[in-house]
This record gives structure tokens, sequence and C-alpha cells, in this order.
């Protein structure tokens, strides 16, 4: 069933009852902002989101530091150096 905002705030208990049947839709001005359901498709939703997430390169790296400390492996980044900017220097010679 559909609801307007409104309508979804006067009758909230039966909002909730009739999620048990199917889902319900709440709209403002035509546009739809929430949809309330049972709480068990809810869970299995937040299941398949999981199983379905893409890795991020954040979870790639903790996975690799905690990899390494399982393994008692110390990682050792070298200290930075600055490489030449081609770009930079053909800037640097144009005269104003």
């Amino acid at each position: 069933m559909n609801w307007k905002i409104y309508e979804a705030k006067q009758k909230f208990s039966e909002l909730i009852d009739a999620s048990v049947a199917e889902p319900q839709l709440i709209y403002d001005r035509d546009k739809l902002v929430a949809a309330v359901v049972e709480a068990e498709i809810f869970q299995e939703f937040l299941v398949w989101q999981q199983q379905h997430r893409k890795p991020s390169l954040a979870d790639a790296f903790a996975q690799l530091r905690q990899i390494c400390a399982e393994e008692n492996y110390n990682l050792e980044v070298p200290a930075r150096e600055d490489r030449a900017n081609s770009f930079l220097d053909s800037l640097c010679d144009i005269s104003l």
C-alpha cells in the first residue's frame, strides 16, 4: 500500500501491522521517501547486501595488516623521496 507522510504518522500502528503482509511505501509529494518492511525481510536484505558487497581498497589493506600481524611480519616502508616533475619544470621555464 502507498502512504502519504501525514497518513503514515497518523496511522503508524496500522502501517506497521500492514508491513507484515507487504512492504508499505511512504511518499512525500509523489516522491518515494521510505519503505516499511517486515523485520525478517530486512534481515534477509542485510545478509544479501553483505554477501554482494564489493571489497574496498581499505578492506584490502585491513586484511593485509591482519595477515602481517598473524604471521609476525613487519612491512618496511621506504622513506619517501621527491621525484622530478617535468610538467612543473616546464612551467618554471616560462617567463611572464
